[in-house]
């Protein structure tokens, strides 16, 4: 039955969306002409910048500038947009050539995320790691700063011979959350979720999902498209690392 009532909805509700009756409907055909508005900011002694983060579910992020693969790899840039398709940040890549041409998708960055109004409100540094399962004493790891300078903070992989695995820590690196991949996670004809849990792993709180891109997408560019769902009371320091962890994947 919730199959069926989904399908009657609109067409062109968000893919990965679980509930599509409330509200959250399909981008504008030309999503990069809509921007949020900043309102009164929420009660509450917040990082700034992160003012909005403490109202949302649902976050999407888009690659418009992908990495192509067969080429020159190039620095990429993002769009992170809320449910109705309204932009709230920006994110652009910075690294060196030599690093995306031969470190490919392990390659160390910076990745910077500006709000609408340009100012940087979040930086994530990801150096330069393994990610191979041989090597547990050097996995992926990434930290997060939010505002610039201070570490709110930490995505790190967890070592596991099946599946991805990785924790959100604070700044303190200590562990809060858990985030459990699948084993396959090309993606190919559907999408894939990372489930988020407690430490424990026995409760699901929320999901990152990476949507299908399409066939010409997944074999010839790096154009991947991530989608957060996450409790709305969430603290906004968690929900920037889990922005970290979409760029981490």
């Amino acid at each position: 039955d919730a199959q069926n009532q989904r399908s009657r909805g609109p067409p062109g509700f968000l893919p990965g969306a679980s509930d599509p009756d409330h509200g959250l409907h399909i981008l504008p055909s030309n999503p990069g002409d809509r921007v949020w508005q900043q309102g009164p900011p929420p009660p509450g002694n917040l990082p700034p910048g992160l003012e909005y983060l403490s109202q949302v579910m649902i976050l999407i992020i888009f690659i418009f500038a992908p990495s192509v693969i067969l080429g020159t790899e190039t620095a990429n840039k993002y769009e992170i947009k809320n449910s109705l398709g309204q932009r709230i940040y920006f994110a652009a890549e910075e690294s060196i050539c030599f690093n995306r041409t031969f470190c490919s998708t392990l390659r160390s960055c910076i990745l910077k995320i500006t709000d609408n109004s340009g100012q940087e409100v979040i930086t994530v540094n990801r150096p330069l790691r393994c990610n191979s399962c041989w090597c547990p004493c050097y996995l992926q790891e990434l930290e997060i700063q939010a505002p610039p300078g201070s570490i709110v903070g930490y995505v790190a992989q967890t070592w596991d011979p099946f599946l991805p695995k990785f924790t959100i820590q604070n700044a303190n690196k200590e562990d809060i959350l858990k985030i459990v991949g699948p084993c396959a996670t090309c993606g190919c004809f559907g999408d894939v979720d990372f489930e988020v849990k407690t430490i424990n792993e026995k409760l699901t709180i929320g999901k990152i999902s990476k949507y299908w891109s399409g066939f010409v997408n997944d074999v010839f560019t790096n154009a991947d498209n991530f989608g957060i769902h996450v409790p709305a009371d969430l603290d906004v320091t968690v929900k920037a690392a889990m922005i970290g962890a979409c760029f981490l994947f």
